[in-house]
Order: structure tokens, then sequence, then C-alpha cells
């Protein structure tokens, strides 16, 4: 690894509490339905919402799966929805999974293409055993396809449910992969657990506003935790998927597969979709696989703003639209 950052300075402090303000005002935002409207009707968002979501529809997460698969690059498909409210919500996204798997095979885009799941979408807050029914049909519907299911992790409250219908659906369906966010106090241990082998796990930093309780506040501590998970993967006998923009990380996943001699085929590197796509590129090239989160759906606008928060660089070109339109 290379040397320790310099101690962070007043100026580096200033900055890192600026981004934590903007980080919290960016999630307040995307809770409020009054910012939702402003931003659904403003001339510009079709632009912004482009670049980081495929579109509304299935045809549209094909038009965009054939683009990435023709690049070199693997691609995991979410269907933007989540915190549902009644087991009809629920049993619809359910059959919009089984829609989509039956067209990428259709396609020819399996294995390629897999799909990304959030439990929440399937009824996980109202009924756990509906979530993990319909998660189960999603899961045979990939196998018949040729493909795998990847469970989305969302906030701290639905890990331990998460990881427990992760654990009934790997019986069945041992491919199914988890995701550990690095921010959690909790993910050392967690990736500990599951960094066995033939178990596929996401590690990235985690987007949502947690307690200090339970997660790291600062970038440094998330990122020291990262690197710490990443090592416990990467040193075990599953299959690592890292998740992060951020070139240092990117780097250091390098430096760790050559310590622990994992050839490209072991583990892989994943990024959202419009973001670094010229890091995606250049990742390829080196012989890497890279796999791009592609989020598709009518439910844009909460998956938008937690982008924002995750990366405020990211707000550049949301203003840079915003000056263009005005």
């Amino acid at each position: 690894m290379a040397g320790a950052p310099a101690a962070p300075g007043p100026t580096t402090v200033g900055g890192r509490y600026a981004r934590l303000m903007l980080r919290s005002v960016i999630l307040a935002a995307s809770r409020s339905s009054q910012v939702e409207r402003l931003i659904a009707t403003a001339p510009f968002t079709r632009d912004v919402v482009r670049r980081f979501v495929a579109g509304s529809g299935t045809d549209d997460a094909l038009r965009a799966t054939r683009e990435l698969v023709a690049d070199g690059l693997a691609v995991t498909l979410d269907n933007l929805g989540e915190d549902t409210v009644t087991a009809e919500q629920a049993t619809a996204t359910r059959d919009e999974y089984l829609t989509l798997l039956r067209m990428l095979s259709g396609a020819g885009l399996t294995p390629a293409a897999e799909v990304s799941v959030k439990l929440s979408a399937l009824g996980q807050k109202f009924d756990e055993q509906l979530a993990y029914d319909n998660a189960r049909a999603i899961c045979a519907a990939a196998d018949e396809a040729g493909t795998t299911v990847t469970l989305d992790m969302e906030d701290h409250t639905t890990t331990d449910s998460t990881l427990d219908i992760l654990a009934k659906l790997r019986k069945d369906h041992p491919s199914t992969g988890a995701v550990l966010q690095a921010y959690l106090r909790r993910t050392e241990s967690d990736c500990r657990e599951l960094a066995g082998a033939g178990s596929r796990v996401r590690l990235c930093k985690g987007a949502y506003k947690e307690p200090e309780s339970v997660a790291y506040q600062s970038a440094r501590e998330v990122d020291k935790s990262y690197v710490r998970c990443m090592n416990v993967l990467m040193s075990g006998a599953g299959y690592p998927m890292l998740a992060t923009h951020d070139p240092r990380l990117i780097a250091i996943g390098e430096d760790r597969a050559r310590w622990f001699d994992r050839s490209p085929d072991r583990f892989e590197f994943q990024m959202l979709y419009g973001i670094r796509p010229e890091e995606q590129t250049r990742l390829v090239g080196e012989g890497y696989t890279v796999r791009t989160y592609l989020p598709y759906g009518e439910d844009w606008y909460g998956y938008l703003m937690r982008r924002l928060a995750e990366r405020p660089a990211n707000l550049m070109f949301f203003g840079r639209a915003l000056m263009s339109r005005t």
C-alpha cells in the first residue's frame, strides 16, 4: 500500500465538514415530496436522469444492457422501487423481475447480465415471508435464465433480516449474492462470515444516513473500514465484488488482487451507470471484470438523490445541466 495520507489540517477538516453537511442536505431532500416535484418538473431533469438511469421501462433496460455488454462490461440491473406497502406492489415488482430475466435470456444477454433486488421492494418491511417467497421466485427464474441474483442492502434496520433471507435462499440458490456496506461498524465481522467458498459479496461504502452508534461518520473512517473489509474478502475463498469509484480504493483493489494471487475471473469491480465510464473502460482494457450497476424504472428520484449524496461531486454535472437549460 502507498504511504498514509497526510494528517488533516484546518482546510481538510473544513472541507470534510462541508461535505458531510452537503450530504445531509441531499439525503433530507431525497425524502421531500416538494423537492421531488420541483426536480421532476424541471426542464433539465430528463438529461440528468438519463445519465444515471437507463429509462423507465424494460425495453430501455435491455437497450442499455446491450450497449454495455458490447463494450465488454458485465451488468447488474435494478428495477427501481423500495418500501412497498402492499402485497400487490410486491407481487408486481416480482413479476417485473421475472419478465426482465426472460427477456435478458431471450436476448442472449445472460450470464453477462444479472439482477439486483431490494427486499424492501418485495415486501420485507411488512411481511418477511412474502419477501422471501418473492425473492425465491426471482432466484429460480435467474437459474433458468442462466444468471444470478444479488440482494441489495439498505438501511441498517434491515441488515439482519436481509442476511437471514440470504442464508435461506442460498440453500437452493447458492450463487445468490450479498451486499455489505463498509460504513457500518459490524461489516468487517459480516465479511468474515460471508467470505467462504462460492460466496459472492459486493462491498460498497454505503449511501444511507445512519447514526454514529452503528456507522462510521467520517470519510477517512469509512475508507479504512473498506480496506479492512476488502482484505478479508480478497484473502477468503469467496468471490469479492468491489463496488467503488474511488481511485485510491480501486488501486488498492488491484494491489490486493496481486497480493492474494487472484486472477481476473476470481473477483470483479463494480461501478454505477453513468459514473466514471472512462475508468470502467480502462479496467476492462486491463483485463479486469467490471460490472455496471444499471437502474431503470419510474421510481428514479430516491435513487438519484442517494447517488448525489454518496458522491457530491455528481452535483457538478447536475449544475452544468441546470445552467445549460436556463
